[in-house]
């Protein structure tokens, strides 16, 4: 008898064991994120600072909002396809900002439908002579997941933000900052492009994750007591 149950018990505590470890990492994982979600909504209410020189110093200030002046560069700018939280496909459109000092920095102006994606159909939009800028800033990621299709830059096609690449493209004899800041909600002449898109909440599904992993653990132990009292009644 305990040769017949011996390898049933070993399996159901092995896959005990790994169902639980499953939950409790997701557990951790909902811990992880919510700190996350909590530490960018602080720097996302932080009073605005000027433009950090350097990467080192920008990742210390991720979603912490930036102001500026200086010039936009519309002639140089770059549409990055993207999908309104509505639905509505169409573009982000990400302009380099000659600042004060000569430096450049891209900025994400807003998301314009794809009937607005080429600057004539929006003159009001492109500012000229000098203004000011504000919004959170971010850092490029890369692209966000194998779907996306490769960024054309010889044919102005972006599908993602990358900073080093859009710099090359935009402004290749300049000194572009190594990060770019989302366009705060301030409206734009004519409406568009519409800034204010910064997500800072991110999807946080681990608990629903873990009660799954754990309630699967007690299906296992479940079906284990069932497994092993209807054994014991053969054998009896």
């Amino acid at each position: 008898m305990r040769r017949s149950l011996l390898w049933p018990s070993v399996w159901a505590a092995v896959g005990f064991l790994i169902l639980i470890g499953l939950g409790t990492w997701q557990v951790q994982r909902l811990h992880w994120k919510e700190g996350l979600i909590a530490a960018r909504q602080v720097a996302f209410h932080l009073p605005p600072v000027p433009p950090p020189a350097s990467r080192a110093a920008a990742q210390t200030l991720e979603y912490h909002p930036v102001r500026a002046t200086g010039r936009f560069l519309n002639a140089h700018e770059m549409p990055v396809a993207a999908i309104a939280d509505d639905g509505t496909a169409g573009f982000d459109i990400v302009t380099p900002f000659v600042l004060d000092d000569g430096k450049v920095l891209l900025v994400d102006r807003g998301f314009v439908p794809t009937a607005l994606a080429a600057p004539d159909s929006r003159h009001a939009s492109e500012i000229a002579g000098p203004t000011q800028v504000a919004g959170p800033l971010r850092l490029d990621r890369g692209r966000p997941s194998w779907f996306t299709p490769d960024n054309q830059p010889a044919r102005n096609e972006w599908y993602f933000i990358d900073v080093k690449a859009m710099a090359a493209a935009a402004a290749p004899h300049a000194d572009v900052l190594p990060y770019y800041i989302d366009a705060d909600a301030t409206p734009n002449p004519g409406g568009w492009p519409k800034g204010g898109q910064t997500a800072i909440d991110l999807p946080n599904h681990h608990l629903s994750y873990a009660i799954t992993w754990y309630a699967l653990a007690a299906g296992l132990v479940q079906i284990y007591v069932i497994f092993v009292r209807r054994r014991l009644k053969e054998r009896a």
